[in-house]
């Protein structure tokens, strides 16, 4: 507007200045060493504005091709965009089916022009190791890398659970281990390092992001539970395979109080111990949460500690039949404590009372045996007649 405003006026002047300066032209002269131009003040001035008017002109046609250029350019990037956008969709069509061959030709083909690069490039290499193209997925966890230079986390995570379904776990436990350090609390890490750890044996770490697992709600409370058993049955079962019994021992001494209250830890040293032949740190472990509280699973130890001292074993029994009944398990377990002791008719009387409460295979096969100590094989015979029957009843295809 400004330009257009210039010239009026230029040509304005031209039309009041002209008529008077005809008789006073004057002249301009412009000399170089090759050049002599001689012209009239007004013939100046009109060359100047017609100057000015050819710049104009050829500024207003450079400015409508570039506009073009722009126009044109932007069509076609939008054809691009649109098009990526239907590849997209058409990707998500095909992922519902499983046809994971089209999804990653869809999703890769103009994948730079799509909404989101990132996440059609991380979806196909997913697409890609799903159909075991292991060159094709790690090509488009680059071409992800690239295109996401400020958060590099969804590129990871799809690189640990690829690294994962191929099975190469420590390689996926490292990636993760990285991972953590960044997003301690990020549930689909936690949830693939729960993966890594179990499968590598990295009990320790498992322990480690429990606590995350739990704040993060990966997992109820069970689930959690049940991992953290199993973190530390590994770690026993590390140490006894390392170090043998000696090392195992000398583990269980070093873990805090709290952890050695927890009865699943108690079972688990208490048969380890028992395999390893030592009866009496069995036994203590095995009276030390009986003391703390009544669990079937300890009772069903006692029978299988061969202590020097069964005494103390016999005295917490008959102590948890006072406190809680004389249930069949109690007085079963104490029938087969007596038979260590060759107490036949007192063991004799506990199997009859048990087997009174229910009938059991087992304790028919254990009364037989007292039945034959104490000389009565009819009815020990009839025992195993009558625990015979019963199996069959319990498993009739066998």
């Amino acid at each position: 507007m400004l330009k257009v405003l210039i010239v009026f006026l230029l040509l304005l002047a031209g039309i009041v200045l002209g008529p008077m300066l005809a008789g006073h032209q004057g002249y301009v002269l412009i000399q170089t060493d090759n050049w002599n131009i001689e012209t009239s003040v007004t013939g100046l001035v009109i060359i100047l504005i017609v100057a000015l008017l050819v710049i104009l002109a050829v500024e207003w046609l450079l400015r409508r091709l570039l506009r073009t250029g722009i126009r044109t350019r932007g069509w076609f990037s939008g054809r691009k965009r649109r098009r990526a956008q239907r590849h997209t969709r058409d990707a998500l069509i095909k992922l519902a089916e499983g046809d994971h061959k089209q999804v990653e030709k869809l999703l890769s083909r103009d994948a730079d022009h799509a909404t989101d690069p990132l996440a059609n490039y991380l979806l196909a290499a997913e697409a890609a190791q799903q159909r075991g193209d292991e060159v094709r997925a790690n090509q488009h966890l680059e071409r992800a890398a690239e295109v996401s230079t400020d958060n590099q986390i969804p590129v990871e995570i799809t690189r640990a659970r690829i690294l994962l379904a191929r099975h190469e776990d420590h390689a996926a436990r490292h990636c993760l281990d990285r991972l953590l350090e960044v997003a301690p609390r990020h549930p689909e890490v936690l949830r693939l390092a729960e993966q890594a750890y179990l499968n590598t044996g990295a009990w320790r770490a498992l322990l480690d992001i429990l606590p995350s697992m739990e704040k993060a709600q990966t997992g109820n409370e069970q689930h959690l539970q049940d991992l953290r058993e199993r973190a530390w049955l590994g770690m026993m079962n590390q140490a006894m395979a390392e170090q043998g019994s000696e090392g195992l021992k000398q583990w269980w001494k070093n873990q805090s109080r709290k952890t050695r209250q927890d009865i699943s830890l108690q079972v688990a040293m208490a048969n380890h111990l028992i395999e390893c032949n030592d009866p009496m740190m069995a036994q203590e472990i095995v009276l030390t949460g009986l003391k703390r509280q009544y669990d079937e699973r300890l009772i069903l130890l006692l029978p299988r500690i061969n202590s020097p001292q069964p005494e103390p074993l016999e005295k917490a029994l008959r102590q948890q039949i006072k406190q809680h009944g004389a249930t069949p398990l109690l007085n079963s377990t104490l029938g087969q404590m007596l038979m260590r002791q060759a107490e036949w008719q007192q063991a004799a009387d506990a199997f009859s009372q048990a087997l009174k409460q229910r009938p059991d295979g087992f304790d028919y096969a254990w009364l037989a045996d007292c039945y034959d100590k104490i000389g009565r094989p009819e009815e020990a015979a009839r025992m195993r007649r009558e625990g015979l029957l019963l199996t069959l009843k319990q498993n009739p295809e066998q």
